[in-house]
């Protein structure tokens, strides 16, 4: 029998700020790079995206933004259910086994209005 597998949380970029909302762009949600790997997530995960201003959580994978730019641009409908300003929390889980999870902690990155990271 294989070992069970858990799906849990990877990583979180924890209140990112919008920074822009495209809805004409095909879909997604676009992070800048160095974000992204500063969490431990990777291009084209699966995310799901917490708007804290509104409640609104949607399910959409990453794509890569310009380093340092410090870009959390909400593409395509998604782009319907935020604001630029709003606060969001992107967040990315992985499956592991119960061996895997000893030891887990999940890599959370939380940032300023600006997208700097304070912790």
């Amino acid at each position: 029998m294989p070992p069970m597998q858990r799906e849990m949380l990877q990583g979180k970029l924890h209140r990112a700020a919008v920074t822009d909302c495209q809805l004409e762009y095909p879909g997604s949600l676009t992070v800048d790079l160095d974000l992204i790997e500063m969490c431990g997530l990777l291009v084209h995960q699966k995310i799901q995206v917490l708007n804290c201003n509104n409640g609104y959580r949607l399910e959409t994978y990453l794509i890569p933004g310009a380093r340092g730019k410090r870009e959390i641009i909400v593409n395509g409908a998604a782009a319907r259910h935020a604001y630029k300003g709003d606060r969001v929390i992107v967040a990315g889980f992985a499956f592991y086994t119960d061996e895997e999870l000893k030891g887990h902690a999940p890599k959370v990155v939380v940032l300023n209005e600006r997208n700097e990271v304070i912790a």
